[in-house]
Formats: structure tokens, sequence, C-alpha cells
């Protein structure tokens, strides 16, 4: 990029605030980052929250959240060799995490790492590509984080292992993407969600999906487990003294990787980690996600985007009505907002 590109931005100007829409000057590229034009902005639980409350100590308001967008490269910076100006892309923006506004989704231009996005192919909308990065990177870092459950890694023509893989929550973009991960590693996967999306989570790859509202959960979980070993479990929503009461009483691994900070108080023998969804920017998940395994899956659609966008709207003006419908609740769906 050669020079500086002005920009429009939903901003959040401080917690307790509506996003208030404003011009933002990118910087110059770094030698290993990507411009990308943004056509589709997806939404995660964690927007909402920082708009509300300062959750992140380092993070500074004003700041431009976001992770999710997906769009075409606008810029490269002088060391990237996997894209070009014109590229279709998704990419996990890192910008309340490294506290760098440019690096934020929500706004028409964001800066991405080279080793955090991905090609998608033409029979993919950008609207459904955007559904993909956190939840993408979230379920990633859970399974294969070595300081996580440090799964073997994803294969486009897996080897069957014997153990199993447990999903509590399976029918929640974390979900959703940790189902697919695992089946790509090889494990069958065992996920909970409600009855209403046992066909979505099979088609994903799930081998048997149980019903989380049954008053019988932990002893049906338990029964489907029977004969059976796990090689580890991802905690993506739901219950987690339920989740963790099933791991305690299950042959295998004790270790469970959870979105949500754990309790101190747990089942005996369960060891239980907090997952970091960006923390894939800094190890090998990184690359092993978004350049060794992505690229060819998506094209081969032999992972898709899940769960299915739901839109809400065009343009950033439209993300603070995003930030409501999912702060409201939605099941087995991603808000997105696209933009002309």
């Amino acid at each position: 990029m050669t020079e500086t590109v002005t920009n429009q931005a939903a901003w959040q100007k401080a917690p307790g605030q509506p996003l208030r829409i404003g011009v933002t000057a990118l910087p110059h590229l770094a030698a290993n980052e990507i411009l990308i034009r943004n056509a589709a902005i997806a939404i995660n639980p964690l927007d909402w929250i920082l708009q509300d409350v300062a959750l992140l100590p380092w993070l500074d308001y004003p700041a431009i959240l976001g992770s999710d967008v997906s769009g075409e490269v606008a810029a490269v910076g002088g060391a990237v060799e996997r894209f070009k100006v014109g590229d279709r892309v998704i990419g996990q923006a890192v910008g309340t995490t490294v506290n760098q506004p440019a690096q934020g989704a929500f706004q028409h231009h964001t800066i991405v790492l080279d080793h955090m996005e991905a090609p998608i192919p033409n029979n993919i909308a950008f609207a459904d590509a955007a559904v993909l990065p956190l939840g993408l990177g979230t379920a990633a870092s859970g399974l294969y984080g070595r300081t996580q459950l440090a799964l073997a890694p994803p294969l486009h023509s897996p080897t069957a292992r014997p153990e199993v893989v447990l999903v509590w929550g399976g029918s929640s973009s974390v979900g959703c993407n940790a189902i697919q991960l695992a089946v790509a590693s090889g494990y069958r996967c065992v996920a909970t969600a409600s009855a209403r999306n046992v066909g979505l989570l099979k088609e994903l790859g799930a081998s048997e999906v149980l019903d989380h509202s049954s008053p019988a959960i932990v002893e049906d979980v338990i029964e489907a487990m029977r004969g059976r070993s796990l090689a580890g479990t991802l905690h993506a929503t739901g219950h987690m003294k339920d989740c963790f009461a099933v791991v305690a009483r299950c042959e295998g691994s004790r270790r469970v990787a959870a979105t949500l900070a754990p309790p101190d108080e747990r089942s005996f023998g369960v060891e239980a980690t907090h997952i970091s969804g960006t923390s894939l920017k800094d190890d090998e998940v990184g690359p092993m996600i978004y350049r060794e395994f992505l690229p060819q899956a998506l094209a081969a659609r032999t992972f898709v985007p899940a769960p299915p966008a739901k839109i809400v709207g065009q343009g950033l003006e439209m993300l603070q009505a995003a930030l409501e419908a999912l702060k409201a609740g939605v099941s087995a769906a991603k808000i997105v907002v696209t933009l002309p």
C-alpha cells in the first residue's frame, strides 16, 4: 500500500454507548499484512460485550470492534506472496487483541495478518464466508493448541481414529466449526444441541447429537459414550457443570477446552482450560488452519461455512442493529451485515 486510505468505520467511543460512524485513516501495511475491502462482517458475542463493558483491560476506547470479515484484497504488504489485489478472502481480525483500530472488523477496510486469512472460492458468497473466522479460530485453538486439547491436526484425507471428540453446544459458531475440524482430524464427534438443530450438526459430521434440554442429558451423553474413549472435549456453550459431570465419568481424556473461563469448582479429575480465540495468531495453529487446511477444504466443500448467515441489513449503520439482534439471542445462525 503506497498511500494512506481514508476509511469509514463504526467506532465504539466508550463502553455503554452505541456505535458512531466516522472517518479513520489506515496506516501503511507492514510486510506481513493485507488490506481487505470488506464485503461482509459477522457479529460475535464478544462484540456486544465489549460495547457494554470494558472487558479487556488493555483495550483503549475509542475502539473499532469486530473479528469476522470477508471481501477482496485491496493491497498487500511487501512480504505477502499468497495473495494479490482482487483475491476473494476471509480474514480473522485481531484489532481488539492487539489494541489497533485498523485491525478491527467494523469498517470498510480492515488490516489482517497474512497467516490469519484464507482464499474463498467463487461459489461461496461473501456473507456466507464471513461466518467463519472467530468461530473457526476459537475452535481450532481449543482443539489443537498445545496448552489446550493438543489433538491431531485436520487433514484433507484423514485416517479414522478410535477416539471421540465431545462438543458441548454444537450449534453455536464455535461448535459448528469444532465438529467439522474434529471430523477432519479423523475423530468421531458426539455433540449436544437443541433437537431442532440435530440435522444441521449431522450434516457437518457429528455421529450423534444429544438434546441439551433433556433432564437426563448427563446420563444420555454417558450412554452415547459407552465403550468409547474421549480424545478431548470442547465446551462451546451450555451448562458447563453438566459437561464436566460427563467428562468425569467417561473413559479417556479428562481435558476440557472452554470458551468461557471455567469455574474453580468442577468434577473430580477434570482439567479445564480457557480458550483464547486469537491465540492462533502467535502459534502454529494459525498457519495450520488458514494456510494448510482451509483453502483446499473450502474449495472441495469438505468444510463449509456454518452456522448459516442471517443477514440483518447493509452498511455500517446496520452494525448497531446487528449487535442488538445477537444480544437478544439467535440459535444455529450467525448475524451478518453486508457492505455496498
